[in-house]
């Protein structure tokens, strides 16, 4: 049974009742010349106790909510949105989370970012090495071109080397470093030149 029929099956049992009790009224009071004269007078007065009388009935019964669903102004908005919204809280600044390194042995490292750590073992940080290196190598940002003060470094002395020739005549050295692994640099034929002049003169 939907509102409207609840509604309708409501409104027909309060005009029975307030019917009922209109007659039974009429038959326990004696006729007298002035209610005679005017017997519809105390009609209105009793009718309309009768009706608050029912509604409270029904508001006992649970049917109170149905009717004041029927008596409230239609609206789109659901009843229980507060009439006014609070702002929208503006999120917090986070901090950005910081990159420590440790190195607990000598074949491990560890790097902790916020508060989770990862170690990692000798293949893993080559690993890393070689795609931190390529990263940097697409970067628009080159690097500085003189050697910084106080750069750290370390030198691998006697490196394994491999040459291999191109077809357009440059040279492709590759030299295994300690710490960067194997790294590669292509070099021209003029520049062959300038480094062995380099090499043997120094």
């Amino acid at each position: 049974m939907n509102l409207h029929e609840q509604l309708g099956a409501l409104e027909m049992g309060v005009d029975q009742l307030i019917q009922a009790v209109v007659a039974k009224q009429a038959e326990n009071i004696p006729e007298t010349p002035a209610q005679t004269a005017a017997p519809q007078a105390p009609a209105e007065p009793v009718a309309s106790d009768i009706a608050s009388e029912s509604a409270a009935e029904a508001a006992a019964a649970g049917t109170a909510a149905t009717v004041v669903a029927h008596d409230a102004p239609a609206s789109d908005e659901p009843a229980d949105k507060p009439a006014t919204e609070p702002a929208a809280e503006q999120p917090a600044a986070q901090l950005q989370p910081t990159l420590q390194i440790n190195r607990p042995a000598q074949d491990e490292i560890t790097m902790t970012i916020g508060d989770q750590m990862v170690a990692l073992r000798p293949d893993q940080i080559g690993r890393l090495i070689e795609e931190l290196s390529n990263a940097r190598a697409s970067m628009t940002v080159e690097p500085p071109p003189g050697i910084p003060p106080g750069w750290r470094f370390v030198s691998t002395k006697n490196p394994v080397m491999a040459v291999q020739k191109q077809s357009n005549g440059d040279r492709l050295l590759i030299m295994r470093h300690t710490g960067h692994g194997w790294v590669p640099f292509t070099f021209s034929p003029d520049v062959v030149i300038q480094l062995y002049m380099m090499l043997t003169n120094a």
